[in-house]
């Protein structure tokens, strides 16, 4: 059992001139945003029981521990605990009580909270994978979007009972809440998770309809793309249509050479076998100007579409 100790009752602590050595286990950036003045940071995932105990030789008493609302504050006593180390205190309500009960502390740059931070990153990361389970392109994309969610469910329900977050301390590490932040720093950690989701739900597959992608090729407005390795190709593939392995693009392919084979004047209808390879080809061709639209049908139902098929080179 954790001992406790009240901001009231740090308070008086200080107000007989007690010597007090409290330790503020939050992020750096936490830490800058506001803290109690006579607190030392010391983040909880750098915590090392046997320095903190060597630290703490100069000083009478428990060594007090103190975070944003007392959860942290908890976990690093557990630890020194676990060391042997059985003097140790937890601040009930942490910073926000104690700043609450009127105890002097020190205000810097406003600062998201590693709560905060850790609600927004599980919320994407569920809202990508349902997105992805919902409107996944091919199979496989789906599975994966179902798996994140539930992974990230299942982490959150082991951080409820465990009182254990490894997701907090993975976020604790990244380097806007290793100094004090900015806005710029909760800007470039809205933009990522923005991006994150924005790269996973931008991928998707052209709404032409298969008769109008023949007619198209058959008047010269488009070519068919296979993106798929020449060993499937020579297997089958769709006549006339024109190899450009996924593998090759993605080693980087000359743009000149590249023109000679793909036209830029005519839509690129790309396909693969089951839809997912076209979409990272796109992705790779449309920077280059070409007008490229991924196939979601593969190329077995290309063929039962009544596309015409040849085997070989």
């Amino acid at each position: 059992m954790v001992a406790t100790v009240s901001p009231q009752q740090l308070q008086d602590l200080c107000n007989r001139g007690e010597s007090i050595n409290l330790i503020d286990v939050r992020t750096p950036a936490e830490f800058g945003e506001v803290h109690v003045d006579f607190a030392r940071n010391v983040p909880l995932d750098r915590l090392d029981p046997k320095q903190i105990q060597s630290d703490h030789a100069q000083h009478a008493g428990p060594i007090y521990f103190v975070c944003r609302s007392g959860g942290r504050s908890k976990t690093a006593c557990e630890r020194m605990i676990a060391a042997g180390i059985n003097d140790v205190i937890s601040v009930e309500g942490g910073t926000t009580a104690c700043d609450a009960a009127g105890l002097p502390v020190v205000r810097g740059k406003k600062a998201m909270s590693l709560e905060r931070q850790v609600r927004i990153a599980a919320g994407a990361l569920v809202a990508i994978g349902a997105a992805l389970a919902a409107f996944g392109p091919d199979p496989l994309l789906k599975n994966i979007g179902a798996g994140l969610a539930g992974f990230v469910g299942c982490g959150l329900v082991f951080a409820g009972i465990t009182d254990t977050c490894g997701m907090a301390m993975l976020i604790s590490r990244m380097p806007w809440n290793q100094v004090a932040a900015s806005t710029c720093s909760r800007l470039l950690l809205a933009a990522a998770l923005a991006a994150a989701a924005g790269q996973a739900l931008a991928a998707d597959h052209t709404r032409d309809p298969l008769p109008a992608i023949q007619q198209a090729v058959a008047n010269g407005q488009a070519v068919i793309v296979d993106v798929r390795e020449p060993d499937e190709w020579q297997k089958g593939h769709v006549a006339g249509a024109r190899l450009v392995p996924l593998s090759s693009l993605e080693r980087g392919v000359d743009p000149a050479r590249l023109a000679q084979v793909l036209p830029k004047d005519k839509i690129i209808y790309c396909h693969c076998l089951v839809g997912g390879r076209c979409l990272v080809a796109a992705d790779i061709l449309r920077p280059l100007g070409y007008d490229v639209r991924p196939l979601k049908p593969g190329y077995p139902q290309l063929i039962q579409a009544g596309f015409p098929a040849a085997v070989g080179n």
